[in-house]
Parts: structure tokens; C-alpha cells; sequence
């Protein structure tokens, strides 16, 4: 399966996410910053806010595309156990290049949420989205934090992955949404045909245009359907 954009991803996921449409007890977060595109568009579908959660790779030293693991905005750190055993590193090895990932972590933080902070996830049904996932580290790290929270649901919404990442996202989550699961699996990018660099301008867009239009729904007059499942 190839996806136009990250847009028609978002739409595709809003399909299969039908049963949280308008629930009171649920909210998208998008991972930054191509997942914030997908999740824009889930929350004009479900009529759900949308936020951020900011979680950072851990690059190889030699090689910084490679996932040694990452790093969450509340300190998780996930670590995968086969890359670190292969470059022979502990996690005191990498002290410096998660102290570097939490400066950006906290650049984002800042500039994101605009001085608000993360919202309140204890108790409630969290949609957590990305673009893709190929390690996953990025993502495991951002489950690993938001479990520490207690919410009643954690629900994975990823458009594509690799067999062995999305056997074990789905262990790691309550419900795990999944598109597209292609044997040949290189990079997140070539299962999209427009896969456009998101800036950070554009995350905070999307995020303003999301409640904005949330706003303009909950002031419409409309039949409730909503529940707190």
C-alpha cells in the first residue's frame, strides 16, 4: 500500500478509529513531527483534540540515522537491547547524546505548546500516532511514558510498518491500528508518494488549525453522540 500523503494516512486511519469519534474521555497525540500531519487530520474526523508528545532518537555515535533507542519529554529511555548489544554500549555511553536530544526535547516543548503543558492522560483514551515506524524507538519510548500516567486505553495508530515493529507495538499497546504491514519494508518514506518534510512551523499550524476547528464544531448545533466509554 502507498499512500498519497500523510494527509490520506490520517484519513485511513479515521476510518478504522470510528468508535472514538467524539468521546469525551479521548485525545490524539502526534509525534513530531511528520505523525502531527496524520494526526491533524484524525481530529477533524474524530472531532478529538490533538497535542503533541516529543520523544527523541538516540543516534548511533557513528551513525545517527541508526535508532540506539530514545528519549521521551517526561525522561523515559528506551533503549533497544539488539543495537546496543551490537555496538557493545551501555547506557552511561550515551549520557551526552541524551542530555543533547533533551535540549531539543525542551526547544519543542516550548515552542509546541506555547507554555501549556502536557495534558492530563491519567484516565483517559490516548491515540498515539505517528507517520510510520520502522525501529520504533521513538514510539516505544513515548508508550513506555504515557503508561506512567495510567491512562484507561492506549491505542497505537500507525499508518505502515515492518512485521517485527508492529508485532511488537502491537504487544506494547491496548489496541494497535495498522494499515499497511508490506513484506519489503525499506523506509518509512517509500510507502508515500508526496513524504515532504514537516517543519516546525507546521506543527504548530496544525496544531492551532485542530483546536480551532474543534472549537467551531463544539459550537455548532449538532445531535450528541458523544460518550465517556
Amino acid at each position: 500500500m502507498t499512500f498519497k500523503n500523510r494527509e490520506e494516512a490520517g484519513r485511513r486511519l479515521a476510518e478504522r478509529l470510528t468508535p472514538y469519534r467524539e468521546v469525551e474521555a479521548a485525545l490524539i497525540l502526534a509525534l513530531p513531527r511528520g505523525g502531527v500531519a496524520v494526526g491533524y487530520q484524525l481530529s477533524l474526523e474524530l472531532h478529538l483534540p490533538l497535542d503533541v508528545f516529543i520523544a527523541r532518537k538516540l543516534g548511533a555515535p557513528d551513525n545517527p540515522e541508526y535508532a540506539l533507542g530514545a528519549v521521551g519529554e517526561t525522561g523515559t529511555i528506551y533503549l533497544n537491547p539488539d543495537a546496543m548489544a551490537a555496538y557493545g554500549l551501555s547506557r552511561s555511553d550515551l549520557e551526552e547524546i541524551v542530555q543533547v536530544q533533551q535540549r531539543e526535547i525542551a526547544r519543542r516543548q516550548e515552542l509546541y505548546r506555547q507554555g501549556r503543558r502536557l495534558p492530563m492522560l491519567t484516565d483517559r483514551i490516548v491515540i498515539l500516532v505517528d507517520d510510520g515506524i520502522a525501529t520504533g524507538s521513538t514510539f516505544f519510548a513515548s508508550v513506555e511514558s504515557i503508561r506512567r500516567f495510567k491512562p484507561r486505553r492506549l491505542i497505537g495508530a500507525i499508518p505502515v510498518g515492518p512485521t517485527e515493529t508492529i508485532q511488537e507495538a502491537r504487544a506494547q499497546t491496548d489496541e494497535l491500528v495498522v494499515l499497511a504491514v508490506p513484506d519489503l519494508f525499506r523506509a518509512v518514506g517509500n510507502h508515500y508518494l508526496d513524504f515532504a518534510q514537516v517543519s516546525d512551523h507546521d506543527v504548530v499550524g496544525y496544531l492551532n488549525l485542530a483546536e480551532e476547528s474543534l472549537l467551531e464544531w463544539k459550537e455548532r448545533p449538532h445531535p450528541s453522540t458523544a460518550s465517556s466509554q
